[in-house]
């Protein structure tokens, strides 16, 4: 039986927080057919303020430099292999996937933030001096804002690997 515990909180500005919501859906272990979580849905209020939080985040991210942002990546790389057995436990109950499968997909996400590690050189832009008598072209790469993605329920580690 789920014990109250399990309900699943947002992260707004890095603090848990209980949704006001009285609204959810519950996670089922589809082996056992226990409720090992429940998802709020979220109120249009509490999107909206975790999308305003970000908003108001952004323009310090923006000017953080690229390789203050690349530890970051570090950061989460690190977490990620501390925490892999952990995550694919998760898969493996929430989602019915095998073992072997949900370690794929947690790998699979490993990837792809250790390719983000490379982001200082993924950031630089380009130049191409005299593309016609005098004129020269650049390119500018930066963060564009806030965004929002929906996980696949045949891969869930990857989008919220992907950050």
């Amino acid at each position: 039986m789920m014990n109250l515990q399990t309900r699943v909180r947002n992260l707004i500005r890095g603090e848990f927080l209980e949704s006001r919501s009285e609204s959810s859906i519950d996670v089922i272990n589809t082996a056992t057919q226990e409720v090992v979580s429940r998802i709020p849905l979220t109120t249009d209020e509490e999107f909206k303020a975790a999308v305003n939080v970000a908003k108001k985040a952004f323009p310090k991210w923006k000017n953080t430099p690229v390789t203050s942002r690349q530890r970051v990546m570090f950061k989460l790389q690190e977490l990620i292999r501390r925490v892999m057995d952990k995550l694919t436990m998760n898969i493996t109950t929430e989602q019915g996937k095998t073992l072997k499968d949900a370690q794929g997909d947690v790998f699979c996400g490993l990837e792809v933030v250790e390719h983000a590690c490379g982001m200082a050189t993924l950031q630089m832009g380009e130049y191409v001096s005299n593309v016609s008598r005098g004129i020269d072209t650049y390119s500018i790469r930066e963060p564009l804002g806030v965004c929002a993605g929906i996980c696949p329920f045949n891969f869930p580690a990857m989008i919220p690997l992907m950050v």
